[in-house]
């Protein structure tokens, strides 16, 4: 390769990582919202991940229902922020059809733990490998936490959401669904 071409090559690379960073700092705070269309429905519809007691549960158990999937973990803040809202909206909503499924990235003692804690009022999935491989299905290409993803009653995907949200804007997101 001639060095007019490394060069360019070295520049283009380094705009690139540039725009990449500048969209990161200055982007809103808050959730970010995600493509839908990157979510592989058939795949998060057929996934089975175990309970905190080592039951095999299948998604597809949850079709009819609004679905709000959230990946989280209990060492990460903005994951603890944001479900005492998840709590509040599952007991509001639950009869009308909502359902909120967590899918937890750690150790089972400490999700428990951290469960018990706040009093989670909405199933919780267990994974390593199955896990991470589900959140890309739902359209989580990046791996970050907490991910949600947000289904309608056809199971039609709706919002995919990086970052930690209210409560008052996950019901906004919701309540029509229902």
């Amino acid at each position: 390769m001639k060095r007019p071409h490394v060069v360019l090559l070295v520049a283009t690379l380094g705009f690139g990582l540039a725009g990449v960073m500048a969209n990161h700092l200055f982007s809103p705070p808050g959730p970010q919202r995600g493509n839908v269309e990157e979510v592989r429905v058939a795949q998060v519809w057929s996934a089975k991940l175990a309970d905190l007691a080592g039951n095999e549960q299948s998604f597809g158990q949850w079709q009819g229902k609004v679905l709000v999937l959230n990946f989280w973990a209990p060492w990460c803040p903005p994951c603890r922020k944001e479900m005492p809202g998840f709590i509040r909206l599952q007991e509001k909503y639950a009869g009308q059809g909502l359902q909120f499924v967590g899918v937890a990235l750690d150790e089972a003692d400490k999700v428990q733990a951290f469960m018990d804690e706040i009093g989670v009022n909405y199933p919780v999935l267990m994974g390593e490998m199955d896990a991470v491989m589900l959140g890309r299905a739902a359209g989580n290409r990046l791996g970050g936490l907490p991910y949600t993803l947000i289904l309608d009653k056809q199971g039609t995907p709706i919002a995919t959401l990086t970052g930690g949200i209210d409560e008052a804007r996950l019901e906004e997101l919701v309540k029509p669904l229902l």
